[in-house]
């Protein structure tokens, strides 16, 4: 479980393909701080397992079906990725609860200026334009982030000039995909309305 609170941009410093899918290696500093071999790492809004660690970063496995649902079979060598550590009990609930399964991707269409920070227009993907409401959470990139503007075919975030610093969200161009994670309770509602 995580926050969505990106605690660090990492680098892709390889990807290798592998029998199972493709291995991930990052390199990073912050995050290595109480990193281990078997705990789950944020990368880019996906729950990943470190499965080698050294002093300069971190390395995962990915299989096809997160290469299939999210953005991470694009990655190169030094993309940037959003990093998180998984929360601890005393870890502070910043953002919201993000399990790191990601739901599916879609495309930045618009950015515009807002005073020093910004706003993003994404795409409203149909399968999840349900679970998508004003002032509630989304997950980008692993970013807990509010819903500030919803339409029939997008959906707006504001970013504070400190976020577009801390993330990838600084760099990211319109027409290029994010992994997008929505708010689990709302799965577990519906669900549960559904039984009834």
């Amino acid at each position: 479980m995580f926050t969505g609170i990106v605690e660090e941009l990492g680098t892709v410093r390889h990807v290798s393909p592998t029998r199972s899918g493709s291995r991930l290696e990052i390199a990073c500093a912050r995050v290595l701080e109480r990193l281990s071999v078997d705990d789950s790492v944020n990368v880019a809004g996906v729950c990943l397992t470190v499965i080698e660690r050294d002093d300069r970063g971190f390395a995962s496995d990915v299989v096809p079906e997160t290469i299939a649902r999210s953005t991470l079979g694009t990655l190169l060598r030094g993309s940037r990725v959003n990093l998180e550590r998984a929360a601890t009990p005393q870890t502070a609930l910043g953002g919201h609860l993000v399990q790191g399964h990601v739901d599916g991707t879609t495309k930045l269409v618009a950015r515009s200026a807002e005073g020093e920070g910004a706003r993003l227009r994404f795409a409203l993907p149909k399968t999840m334009a349900r679970y998508i409401v004003m002032k509630g959470f989304i997950t980008i990139d692993g970013v807990s982030l509010t819903v500030a503007g919803l339409g029939k075919t997008y959906f707006e975030v504001a970013l504070i000039p400190h976020t577009a610093e801390r993330t990838t969200f600084g760099a990211l161009g319109v027409g290029e995909a994010v992994n997008i994670e929505v708010d689990i309770v709302a799965k577990y509602v519906e669900r549960l309305l559904r039984r009834s």
